[in-house]
């Protein structure tokens, strides 16, 4: 006779780890842009003076910013290493490495002597614990994504995939009002002398939470039972570049639009309120955060969303509606009021919702299990050169060449419409909810009972 309890108890066992798994996701793509912004902030604002003392202040500020830089230089190494590693000895394993790596960088800076104190060394070593970040970064996105994905039923792979899409807005509001906390309770001397290294600190707390939650996991269906099938690949990196390039190209494009857009909506729309609107600083950031609130629960609803229609259609979708609310965002807010402006960039961000929020299954579903790994971590590494790493920098350009909102539009269509060619290039969720179904469903009791008795 069929034990029902038993049944029970592991479709109980099931559930919880695709809880854990959804918040280990999350955790760690919120630890990964709490440190973007965090990292920008103090750039901005004491990196200059402690890092690299010139008699040119702006000299000193350029040289921080190009620290930040080389944490997005460094990604497609991390991309390559710990995505190769993924695909071969499993995705838990390498995540808990990149977490650990991510973390620790981001807690030593917060403790790094001023160059008054250690002179050239410690610029050299702020840059190599800012290289050492995009390494771990570089790593993390695509396991992340697969952690939860692989975990979750394949046909909701856009929901369980959206718990890393939660990452930016959550740890772009936790760093905001840590920062806000700081600037509220120090004076400014404060701040640049001890105030700043807290925010990085506190860091900590967030790696030792991400590597509790994901020391209870087991390794994902999906993997376990490709390591059954031993049907794990030996040069993953190679695979991938002579065998799926258009899985890989399609990956890339698909998200240079969503970032250029996120750049212009949370980053540079705060230069153009104040420099071109005369806004205060203080009212354009509210107009950010109100919209990056709103992200945190439209993101795995966007998810969601992309399972109960086709995928691709509703990618297209905002990829075009991407391209055309510059042109109408830009001349509303020239009115100049808060609630122009904070209705243009919700609208913005809703927008990117819809394409950020799908787009982690999307990626996912451009590769074979047993590549997947390897080609999300390249596709994301890659892509965040060419989008989001340039685009604060060409908006500012833009901006200074032709004094001129039309510019900055065009730049984001064009983008869009780079998106737009990758979600044509790309397959449907079909083929790979087929592949995974296949590979989990008849392994995973197995499997699970092997895992156990371990």
């Amino acid at each position: 006779m069929h034990d029902t309890s038993q049944d029970d108890e592991q479709a109980s066992d099931r559930r919880a780890d695709v809880g854990r798994a959804f918040v280990a996701s999350l955790t760690g793509t919120a630890l990964e842009w709490y440190d973007f912004a965090v990292y920008s902030a103090a750039a901005a604002l004491v990196f200059g003076k402690l890092f690299f003392p010139s008699e040119d202040p702006l000299t000193g500020t350029l040289l921080a910013f190009s620290t930040y830089a080389v944490g997005y230089v460094s990604r497609p190494l991390g991309g390559m290493v710990f995505g190769r590693l993924g695909d071969v000895i499993g995705r838990k394993k390498v995540l808990m490495a990149t977490l650990i790596i991510i973390g620790t960088a981001t807690f030593l800076i917060g403790v790094l002597p001023a160059y008054s104190t250690a002179g050239v060394a410690a610029p050299i070593a702020l840059v190599a614990l800012r290289f050492a970040q995009g390494v771990g970064v570089g790593g993390e996105w695509g396991g992340a994504v697969l952690l939860s994905s692989e975990f979750g039923d394949p046909r909701r792979r856009g929901f369980y995939a959206s718990a890393a899409q939660v990452g930016p807005p959550a740890g772009n509001l936790l760093a905001n009002g840590v920062l806000a906390a700081l600037g509220a309770l120090l004076t400014d001397a404060q701040f640049e002398s001890w105030g700043w290294r807290v925010a990085f600190l506190l860091s900590g707390v967030l790696v030792g939470f991400g590597l509790w939650i994901r020391a209870k996991l087991e390794e994902t269906p999906v993997f376990q039972a490709m390591r059954a099938e031993h049907s794990r690949p030996e040069a993953p990196v190679r695979e991938v570049l002579t065998t799926q390039p258009r899985a890989l190209l399609a990956a890339i494009l698909c998200r240079v639009g969503p970032d250029v857009l996120y750049a212009m909506f949370t980053v540079f729309v705060l230069t153009y309120a104040t420099e071109k609107l005369g806004m205060s600083r203080g009212s354009a950031l509210a107009a950010v955060l109100t919209g990056s609130a709103l992200q945190v629960f439209l993101m795995p609803l966007a998810g969601a969303l992309s399972d109960r229609v086709d995928r691709r259609l509703l990618y297209g979708c905002a990829a075009v509606a991407a391209g055309v609310w510059p042109f109408v965002f830009f001349p509303m807010i020239h009115g100049g009021t808060w609630v122009l402006l904070t209705t243009g960039v919700v609208v913005g961000l809703v927008i990117h919702c819809c394409l950020y929020g799908p787009q982690a299954a999307f990626i996912a579903e451009q590769f074979s299990p047993r590549l997947r790994y390897t080609g999300s971590s390249l596709a994301y590494t890659l892509a965040g050169i060419i989008g989001g790493a340039v685009a604060p920098l060409l908006f500012t350009s833009l901006l200074s060449a032709y004094d001129s909102w039309v510019p900055l539009a065009a730049y984001i269509g064009l983008a869009s419409a780079v998106s737009l060619t990758g979600v044509c290039l790309g397959r449907g969720p079909e083929a790979a909810v087929d592949e995974d179904t296949r590979l989990a469903q008849p392994k995973a009791p197995a499997t699970a009972d092997a895992a156990r008795t371990r």
